[in-house]
């Protein structure tokens, strides 16, 4: 029963497929959080449709009881749930989790992107169960795992999650810009003592410093963060889409490099497609 998490996309803004891009995947943001029954999905990005086909694959002709929490509806975040095959089947029961977003509704949002002038399928005639609800409260529980929400700095209406399963906890904010140094103390708190601590961390200094107020990270910033809040693991994520395979390696070196100087234990890695990792103290693979 222990509580795993799976990166299906990794990558911000738009996909980033070629061979710069290989190890760590081009893919935008999905990760699967799974304990027991309780399959929660955090973000519909394009790493969905991967997602969709194991599952598929995984639970042949048996029921989908699925759980998608939405940090935000900019395009990245959302795209894949058209081509998120188990939407197509009438035994899949998905309960979309998120707040409002820029347009009338989080339903108005979700289905827009389905009408005939983007798509050529309605959301209309989908088979499946879908339930779409905007978080009026920030704290509720999916299955065995409490999960709260938080307010995230970046343009729009978006949130961060933190998951608390039985084996541990789990911070999910994927687009946000830190304050400098780690000075947030909301958000101090708000991941503190975690687990996984998955983060956006989409810049180095120089490229914050012409971004600022883009409402994405800076790995500086992020390691400040997490190592105030003593957090267990950081997570590197929202890959630049013009970030290679080896400025990601630099990405990761920089940070380690940050916690040693400042004599911490935090662990670094940056996030990579098909990476898995188990809470407990079990190595990512």
């Amino acid at each position: 029963m222990a509580t795993h998490i799976k990166f299906w996309g990794v990558r911000g803004s738009i996909p980033s497929p070629g061979a710069g891009t290989v190890r760590y995947g081009g893919n935008t943001a999905c990760i699967e959080v799974r304990r027991g029954h309780d399959l929660i999905i955090l973000d519909a990005g394009t790493g969905l449709r991967q997602l969709g086909r194991s599952l598929l694959k995984e639970f042949k002709r048996g029921p989908l009881n699925l759980s998608l929490l939405l940090s935000h509806t900019h395009w990245d975040h959302i795209q894949g749930l058209p081509f998120f095959a188990p939407i197509y089947e009438s035994r899949c029961r998905l309960r979309i989790l998120g707040c409002e977003g820029a347009r009338k509704s989080l339903v108005a949002a979700l289905t827009g992107q389905m009408e005939s002038t983007y798509f050529p399928v309605p959301f209309s005639r989908l088979p499946s169960n879908i339930e779409i609800e905007e978080l009026e409260d920030f704290t509720f529980s999916i299955g065995h795992v409490l999960v709260s929400a938080h307010r995230a700095n970046h343009p729009g209406v978006t949130v961060g999650y933190r998951l608390f399963s039985p084996d541990g906890i789990v911070c999910f904010i994927p687009d946000t810009e830190p304050r400098p140094g780690g000075a947030d103390r909301e958000m101090i708190d708000f991941v503190r003592d975690a687990d996984v601590l998955i983060l956006d961390s989409q810049y180095d200094r120089a490229e914050y410093k012409k971004h600022t107020g883009w409402g994405h990270g800076c790995v500086d910033d992020s390691v400040a963060l997490a190592l105030k809040a003593g957090v267990k693991k950081l997570v590197l994520f929202h890959h630049d889409p013009d970030h290679d395979d080896r400025t990601i390696d630099a990405f990761v070196k920089h940070a380690r490099a940050l916690v040693k100087k400042r004599k911490g234990q935090l662990k670094v890695e940056a996030a990579r497609e098909g990476m898995v990792i188990e809470l407990g103290g079990k190595p990512a693979r």
